[in-house]
């Protein structure tokens, strides 16, 4: 099997956990037998600094010409002051929109090892595995008219019934393969759009009568992750609040550093980890390449079809922390700090032993 990868590090720390990321994929495609191909473009304000633009066409076009996009992070204090269509966040929403990456997957799962790590309880973490699905093409993010002057701001939230059917239909099509539960999680009580975005789902699941279906209020979700994250399964939701609720989601699993994402449309895929760009750790070595290196994972599981491999890096993160092996942004007491690098490179022994006892029969997942 031949894949051509698109790589956009972006900023920040971004060059140093996608070249993390870069080196397990490279491992993982020579003991598959597949042959990568790797194209690296900008964005972001690396981007703007460049060419004036956070995103180019070049960029645009490459990704079009990719089997998948592997991004590591945008945006930094330097360009905060440029015009709203200028920053770097505008490039990954432009993108998005481009290639029509409608569907978000933000898995919040403990690994056992990292059990102990959190804000929260041990026996309120323990068995936590969720999925947040977030509509990513609509909403108040894309939504028009948009704009402000002296005396006020403005923004629309809209959505369409094939917006919200076809990332329904996914919800519970991810559900049926988990433990078919869905929460479709809205404002109903306030907001027309979101008693719309009920009625639709309502309607999609009378193709899924196998599937639990269950709504709940925005903010009461936010309250429930936090207090009982156990209890969900798959999170369905809107641009904004699943940008806020798979934050949250985030952090009781003990750090961004540690979540991966999928960004999916009919034909692209773009992967990436939740957190954003760093700049205060950037360049230092210290940045947690957890989450890229799972987005990698990600990657070969949705778009290469490759369980196996995914499964085998993800042990291979499991074992490393383990082995008490943390980053400065997991780091607690009596476990051992490491760099970005020595991070990466413990993940690839472990990658490799974890192979090897596979073959041999004396390890399964």
């Amino acid at each position: 099997m031949t894949a051509k990868i698109t790589l956009l590090p972006g900023d920040g720390i971004g060059n140093e956990i996608i070249e993390g990321a870069v080196k397990v994929t490279k491992a993982v495609a020579e003991k598959f037998d597949m042959t990568l191909q790797f194209e690296e473009r900008l964005i972001g304000g690396c981007s703007y600094d460049k060419y004036g633009k956070p995103l180019t066409e070049d960029t645009l076009q490459t990704c079009y010409d990719s089997d998948a996009v592997l991004l590591g992070a945008v945006g930094g204090y330097k360009w905060e002051a440029l015009p709203h269509h200028l920053k770097p966040e505008a490039a990954l929403l432009d993108l998005r929109k481009k290639l029509e990456l409608f569907i978000n997957i933000r898995p919040s799962k403990i690994f056992p090892a990292f059990v102990n790590d959190s804000s929260l309880k041990k026996e309120v973490l323990e068995g936590t595995d969720f999925i947040v699905l977030r509509e990513l093409t609509g909403g108040i993010y894309f939504g028009e008219p948009r704009g402000y002057d002296k005396d006020k701001g403005w923004n629309t939230m809209s959505y369409t019934r094939p917006e919200v059917e076809r990332i329904a239909r996914k919800a519970f099509e991810l559900a049926k393969n988990r433990s078919r539960k869905v929460t479709s999680v809205d404002k109903a009580n306030v907001l027309e759009v979101s008693q719309f975005w009920r009625e639709i789902v309502s309607e999609v699941h009378k193709d899924y009568p196998d599937i639990e279906l269950s709504n709940m209020y925005v903010d009461n979700a936010a309250m429930q992750i936090v207090r009982n994250p156990r209890q969900f399964d798959v999170i369905l939701t809107s641009n904004m609040f699943g940008d806020i609720l798979s934050d949250i989601g985030g952090m009781i699993t003990g750090s961004l550093g540690m979540l991966p994402s999928a960004s999916l449309g009919e034909k692209y895929a773009l992967y990436e980890p939740v957190h954003g760009s760093a700049p205060d750790i950037a360049g230092q070595n210290k940045a947690n390449p957890i989450a890229a290196i799972s987005s990698a994972a990600m990657m070969f599981d949705i778009s290469f079809q490759m369980t196996k491999a995914a499964e085998l890096i993800d042990a291979a993160i499991e074992r490393t922390l383990k082995q008490g092996k943390r980053t400065v942004d997991i780091h607690s007491e009596g476990c051992e700090l490491v760099s970005t690098q020595q991070m990466t490179d413990a993940i690839l022994t472990n990658f490799e032993e974890i192979y090897n006892e596979q073959a041999l029969g004396v390890f399964t997942l």
